[in-house]
């Protein structure tokens, strides 16, 4: 296997993609077992579901997506793993008082009355992706996951959703944050592909305006995590927890990554918006500037407004958006400098991230490159690891349902 130094190592690489199909099978079979729910529980290190761990709505709606797009591909025993989760989304999930659950204890009640656009962003994915694999009950899934979206969260005068509201829409705090309408963007914009109702790309836009444009364009691409009532900028939000897994303080090059492959998937059905390409690169040079670590690789988790580290971790989920941004940005641009940043991802990636023993990715290192805890225990996530090794296979933006469907 090439993977060091060799200048003809490109994104194209037959024997990278090779690689790459091996990849996708080995981090699928890590949720082979066991059956049943218990599937979408929480993994350890090793692969076993902490029983005692209740389900979360945006962990095993992502997983919905990801055994979705295997089946698209081929693998039938992944449909299998999907329909089951669609059940697992319609049945346990399900308030009757409005959306999902976020969390459900593992005999299947409710563990908070709150509803999260979180969740429900990735609830509204599945929907779409499983739709496209043809799963039973997709249908239903979609519309539930897109009323709760229209009716609890979705603020039209402010062109994004609330994070957090009661199961009658009323938000039940003040904080406003972009790391659910980011994934709302993601699951817009493949609700988009797969209808073609101009609604969806509209939304999605308007949150790439918000957040982008307007949030990150004159802080020199760095992007606003949180926000207040108002929607202002708050940049003191999280200072007492800067390694929280969803609100951390600070700034988070990994998003600034997400973002810059999610602006040129809009820019694909929207030629409008004239300024995609200037912010697609803008943001992936900040988030290398910021928080690549020249001495020992990897994206850093955190930095403040000015760039200086705050959280020194590495996260799996932060260089798979990289290599996917990477790859998106190399195709759409011609630019070579990104195939040779892709290079440089993958190579750290296969030096530290890749658990070759144990299975799956590393969830976290520290900045020395060693299996870490402090942030993400265990190994609960398919869904980043899964598209960055899809990502090369794309000739073109798009949501990885609908490449699967058409392209892949």
């Amino acid at each position: 296997m090439r993977w060091h130094g060799d200048p003809n190592w490109l994104i194209d690489d037959p024997e990278h993609r090779w690689m790459l199909s091996g990849e996708a099978d080995r981090l699928r079979s890590f949720f082979a077992q066991p059956s049943g729910w218990k599937r979408y529980g929480w993994r350890g290190f090793d692969g076993s579901v902490d029983a005692e761990r209740p389900l979360e709505l945006y962990s095993a709606a992502r997983l919905v997506h990801c055994f979705g797009i295997a089946r698209m591909l081929g693998d039938e025993q992944a449909g299998g793993w999907a329909a089951e989760g669609v059940r697992l989304l319609l049945s346990v999930f399900i308030d009757p008082r409005g959306g999902f659950l976020d969390i459900v204890a593992p005999d299947g009640s409710p563990v908070s009355g709150r509803r999260n656009a979180y969740g429900h962003a990735f609830a509204l994915l599945a929907g779409a992706t499983a739709v496209q694999a043809g799963l039973p009950r997709g249908a239903e899934l979609l519309g539930r996951a897109r009323e709760a979206i229209d009716e609890l969260f979705w603020d039209d005068d402010a062109g994004a959703a609330v994070d957090e509201v009661d199961p009658q829409g009323l938000p039940v705090s003040d904080y406003r944050g972009q790391n659910a309408n980011m994934h709302l963007t993601e699951a817009f914009l493949a609700c988009f592909e797969l209808t073609g109702e101009a609604e969806f790309l509209k939304r999605a836009r308007r949150l790439a305006e918000r957040f982008v444009i307007t949030g990150a364009a004159p802080r020199g691409w760095r992007v606003p995590e949180h926000y207040t009532r108002e929607w202002e900028v708050d940049e003191e939000y999280g200072r007492e927890q800067p390694l929280d897994q969803f609100r951390p303080f600070g700034v988070m090059p990994g998003h600034a990554l997400e973002w810059s492959r999610l602006i040129l998937g809009i820019a694909a059905h929207d030629p409008s918006f004239v300024r995609a390409d200037e912010a697609a690169r803008g943001l992936f040079t900040r988030a290398v500037q910021d928080g690549w670590d020249e001495d020992n690789g990897g994206v850093r988790y955190t930095t403040d407004f000015h760039g200086a580290v705050v959280g020194s971790a590495r996260m799996h989920w932060v260089i798979a958006e990289a290599l996917a941004a990477s790859v998106w940005l190399a195709r759409t641009t011609g630019d070579s400098g990104y195939a040779d940043w892709y290079r440089r991802f993958w190579d750290w990636t296969n030096r530290h991230v890749i658990d070759r023993v144990g299975g799956s990715w590393w969830h976290e290192l520290d900045a020395d490159n060693r299996p870490a805890s402090r942030t993400w225990p265990g190994k609960p996530d398919l869904y980043h690891a899964y598209q960055a090794v899809l990502s090369a296979r794309l000739l073109r933006p798009a949501g990885f349902a609908a490449a699967a469907h058409h392209d892949l």
